[in-house]
This record gives structure tokens, C-alpha cells and sequence, in this order.
């Protein structure tokens, strides 16, 4: 593979990515072929912010290869809360593991991570820019419903202004061909500028609109995003935008009969809960394939060509 790590979206090339996908798939089918394929190998598995299923599953992913698992699940446990800088504490597990997943709730937090060993390091979310990770997950899903990656008109709705998953998968899967964006949030939280010039340098189309009753119909993909209390300053500015989208039956009728709906979770309020029956509805599925994408990017990055 090109790229020691995985920082950002676009380190792996389409070519790799889909070889990373394609052994997913496998390995999905005949789990307990890969059982010993991490043996004697240790992930440091370092979050300063709160995970539940990135976290859960890139755990879960190693010990199903085999292998074994150090590490934290938040600042207060670890010696960060004791002053020591990110830089230190990589250097030092750099001595204890043979690859280290991280998650920061400041932006370059991953690349200042890999720049301080010699191990690779994935960047499982920094801030509010990138999610690499989730964005395999995001897209072995798609390809699982769709069976393609191409020739699709993906629906984004929610915080596009903070949302990491959402900046990760539209620069990501915009590299295949003829794939298109219909991005739907308040005018406070449209896509940030790096996004959009990124879309604009690459020739990706895409429409921004405040009304997703009338764009649903269009679209191939939505992907739902929660409005991120955490990253607003202001209380009263999250109360009044937490609830500007909700996906319900009634916006469901008017949508494709094969619409794929994704979410990476957790759900707060943005989907109804009766949503979770229509066979549309693949946020669940989409968290278990996630750990089959975390699997075959761990065997792929300690393990070379499987």
C-alpha cells in the first residue's frame, strides 16, 4: 500500500481502497479464516473523546484477527490529564504496541500522532474535519446496497458544517465516476469552505438546499447526520437547529423504493424511530459492516497483500 497510515480520506488511492473493500467483503463471508491473522500483534487503541461503535469495533476487529488491544477510552484516564502532551504519550506507546488508532477532538491530532513514531497510525476522527474510517464503513455499505460506487446522487442532511463523516465521505467518494451531492442543512450549518473548494477544484457536482422534502426524490443515498452538541459554543444556537431536519414516514414516501438510508450513529432525534422498519433503513447494518472495513484495513496495514 502507498500510505503507512491512514490520516486522511484520500491517503489510499481508489485501486487500494477498493482491494481494502473487496477483502472486507471476504472475510465477512468466512470470518474465522482470519482468526490467527493478527497473532502476537498488539493495536494501542488511544481515544481522547467519547466512542461507542468506532471504538467498540476497531477493538473487536483486532481480537477477531487474533490479535490484542492496549489502550484508553478517555483523556481522564490516560496521563494527558496529568499535562502530557500528545507528542510524549506516542513516543511512549511507540515502545508497547505495533499500531496505534487514535481519536482527538483537535483537528491534526492524528498527524502530529504518526509524525512521532515509526508504527502506522489510523486516524479514527479528529475534530471536525476528517473520519477516514467511517468513510470505508460508509462506503462497503453503499456498495453493498447500491453494488456499485459510481453513478450516484448522494443526499447529505444535518450539520454539513461540523460534520467529520460527512467531509470525509464527499471527498472521498466523489473520485468515482459520475457521482453527484445534494446537500441539505440551515444556512448555519452548510458545508465549510475547505469542502466546497475542494468539490470545486475536483468538477464534483452538487446543489445546496434548505428543503429536503423537495430534494429526497432525487436521491440514490441520504445520509443522515445528528446536529453535534458538542461542537457549539453557544446552547441556545444548538436548541434552535437540533431539530431542523427529522426524517419521518412521510418524507420517506416521497423517496426512491431502493433509497439506501445511512447514519454513523448515534441517532439523537434526526430519524423517527419507526424508520428503523423500512427496509431502507441501513444504519445498524451499516455499524456492523463496519467492523468487517476495520478488519481488513488492520490486516491490510500489519499484514500486507491477504
Amino acid at each position: 500500500m502507498r500510505a503507512k497510515s491512514l490520516i486522511s480520506t484520500l491517503d489510499f488511492t481508489v485501486e487500494e481502497q477498493d482491494d481494502i473493500l473487496s477483502l472486507a467483503g471476504r472475510i465477512a463471508a468466512a470470518p474465522g479464516d482470519y482468526g490467527h491473522l493478527m497473532g502476537g500483534r498488539i493495536m494501542a487503541s488511544l481515544f481522547f473523546e467519547p466512542s461507542t461503535r468506532t471504538r467498540l469495533s476497531f477493538e473487536t476487529a483486532m481480537l477477531r484477527l487474533g490479535g490484542q488491544v492496549i489502550g484508553f477510552s478517555e483523556s481522564a484516564s490516560s496521563s494527558a490529564a496529568k499535562g502530557e502532551s500528545l507528542s510524549d504519550t506516542i513516543r511512549t506507546i511507540d515502545k508497547y504496541a505495533d499500531l496505534i488508532v487514535i481519536r482527538h477532538p483537535k483537528e491534526g491530532a492524528a498527524r502530529v500522532a504518526a509524525e512521532n513514531t515509526s508504527m502506522p497510525v489510523i486516524n479514527a476522527g479528529d475534530g471536525g474535519r476528517e473520519h477516514p474510517t467511517q468513510t470505508l464503513t460508509d462506503l462497503m455499505t453503499i456498495r453493498q446496497a447500491k453494488r456499485r460506487l459510481d453513478n450516484l446522487v448522494i443526499g447529505c442532511a444535518g450539520d454539513l458544517k461540523f460534520g467529520r463523516t460527512i467531509h470525509s465521505l464527499a471527498r472521498n467518494i466523489g473520485r468515482y465516476k459520475n457521482v453527484s451531492f445534494i446537500f441539505v442543512s440551515p444556512e448555519e450549518l452548510r458545508i465549510p469552505t475547505f469542502l466546497r473548494a475542494h468539490l470545486d477544484a475536483e468538477g464534483i457536482r452538487y446543489e445546496e438546499t434548505a428543503d429536503m422534502e423537495r430534494s429526497i426524490g432525487g436521491m440514490d443515498v441520504l445520509y443522515m447526520t445528528r446536529v453535534q452538541r458538542e461542537r457549539f459554543f453557544n446552547e441556545q444556537d444548538y436548541i434552535r437547529l437540533k431539530d431542523v431536519y427529522i426524517l419521518d414516514t412521510h418524507k420517506m414516501r416521497l423517496a426512491k423504493p431502493d433509497l439506501a438510508v445511512l447514519h454513523p450513529l448515534p441517532r439523537v432525534n434526526e430519524i423517527a424511530y419507526e424508520i428503523d422498519r423500512d427496509p431502507r433503513a441501513l444504519y445498524f447494518e451499516q455499524a456492523g459492516w463496519g467492523l468487517y472495513a476495520r478488519m481488513a484495513l488492520i490486516a491490510k496495514m500489519l499484514g500486507g497483500a491477504v
